[in-house]
């Protein structure tokens, strides 16, 4: 992003852009409000009139808690569309319409090597969740179908 306020020119490139179900699009700045300055809040403030204008969002998070980053990066590496299998996700998600803890609701579904994959992909994707701020996922976790209705 750039443009002019006032005599200065400005330029910033975000950390994130994603579009949100509705199509609004959103942009996201990560930074700890530890390190957010005044120049770093000018800026913010710059790219959230700039998104305004434009019809998006703007957000800044500061860092994110350790549980919840180790977790995110966890599923990260099964938000790949080979680690969805149908039956077995049909399954997943028949088995967790109550919340259960993660391994036995797995287990439930057949042979853990081939179903936590297709669960993690899921959990990422949003339809299977889990509270993953407060500790490391694990096999006691509970996991259970998440609403239909999204925000």
């Amino acid at each position: 992003m750039s443009g002019r306020t006032g005599e200065r020119e400005r330029g910033h490139t975000p950390d994130y852009f994603a579009r949100l179900l509705d199509g609004t699009g959103v942009v996201v700045d990560v930074r700890p409000e530890d390190l957010v300055d005044e120049a770093t809040s000018e800026v913010f403030a710059f790219t959230a009139r700039v998104c305004e204008a434009v019809g998006w969002q703007f957000r800044h998070l500061g860092d994110l808690g350790q549980p919840y980053r180790a977790n995110l990066r966890w599923l990260a590496r099964y938000r790949h569309r080979r680690c969805h299998r149908a039956p077995v996700a049909d399954r997943l998600r028949e088995v967790f319409t109550d919340p259960l803890p993660l391994l036995a609701g797995a287990e439930r579904v057949g042979d853990r090597l081939a179903v936590l994959p297709v669960l993690y992909h899921l959990l990422w994707r949003h339809e299977l969740t889990a509270d993953l701020t407060t500790a490391p996922l694990g096999a006691a976790t509970p996991v259970h179908l998440a609403s239909r209705e999204r925000p």
